[in-house]
């Protein structure tokens, strides 16, 4: 596998630059924030069209009406706060006024999982991605780089429904091409292999380029799929990649519970049942630290991705 790398940004810019471009282009996507316009990078939106733009201060359950009132007369509103601010403070208004009511939201939640940093365990949350997967009609998405994250901010513009678009706060490597399309509800393969498949998604991504890397120099062929969209999932390209390999790692960085893994997990059980290795949180809190820190310390670095596959190897 040759996966280069383009450069480093957070995924947090690829949502800037992505509702910037749909400022010019979709004139009816308007974008609100819970006073955390800089840190949601949504400062160039503001600038070139402030008839569009609703500060709406430290107000997220607000917020989430206000856009869901905005869907009524054909406005595309894009939410923006951090993620657990996106969830928790607000899932009676996001399953209500959204979900329920098929509201065509996105809401856009930002500096999620561990890598947050030194916020500590009261904004990393690790349980979002399953809070918001239980919504009946949420689409959950969660791009791994600078260019997925635009792509995937603009994809979401054309989709009708709610979305819950997750991406965060530490720069990381861009390697997805910048032209490259963005299908939401298909995974994407970034490596071939024969032994075991590795699906991953978000942040975690790019540890499994480089755990993929060192398999390879112990003889160990190992399929790479970036699950980008949780839901819906990829039911064929999963299916079909672990009837090849017949044994499958996950990594993302949330909770085990609730997580990408357990879906793909379900999907298994109810099709092809298979041993499965799981590179998450178990079952714990974060806490405040430097993100590369915290990645080690909770398990999810490229060294967990690699033991994890010698583990289900054994198992299969």
């Amino acid at each position: 596998m040759n996966m280069e790398i383009l450069g480093n940004n957070d995924t947090r810019s690829g949502f800037g630059a992505g509702l910037s471009f749909l400022g010019e282009s979709n004139p009816n996507v308007v974008a609100l924030c819970a006073d955390l316009t800089g840190s949601l990078k949504m400062n160039d939106f503001q600038n070139k069209y402030p008839d569009r733009f609703f500060q709406v201060g430290i107000a997220e359950a607000n917020m989430m009406g206000i856009a869901a009132g905005l869907t009524i007369g054909g406005k595309i509103p894009f939410t923006g706060t951090f993620a657990n601010f996106s969830t928790s403070r607000v899932y009676d208004q996001v399953r209500q006024s959204i979900a329920y009511s098929g509201k065509n939201v996105k809401i856009c939640a930002s500096h999620a999982g561990l890598t947050l940093g030194e916020d500590g365990a009261t904004h990393q949350v690790l349980e979002d991605i399953g809070m918001m997967k239980m919504l009946p009609g949420m689409t959950v998405i969660n791009p791994c780089d600078y260019n997925q994250t635009k792509a995937a901010t603009i994809a979401i513009a054309d989709h009708v429904g709610p979305v819950y678009l997750r991406f965060g706060r530490p720069k990381v490597p861009i390697f997805i091409p910048e032209n490259q399309k963005f299908e939401i509800g298909k995974g994407l393969l970034l490596n071939e292999g024969s032994d075991v498949t590795i699906f991953a998604t978000g942040h975690l991504v790019w540890e499994a380029v480089e755990a993929v890397k060192s398999l390879a120099a112990q003889g160990i062929s190992a399929e790479l799929i970036n699950i980008h969209t949780i839901k819906p999932l990829d039911d064929e390209c999963i299916l079909s990649s672990v009837a090849k390999t017949k044994c499958v790692v996950t990594a993302e960085e949330h909770q085990i519970a609730g997580g990408m893994g357990e879906s793909i997990a379900q999907l298994l059980a109810s099709n092809s049942p298979t041993p499965m290795e799981f590179v998450a949180v178990n079952d714990k809190f974060g806490e405040s630290g430097k993100p590369a820190d915290l990645m080690k310390k909770y398990g999810l670095h490229s060294s967990n991705i690699i033991e994890a596959t010698h583990r289900v190897l054994k198992r299969k």
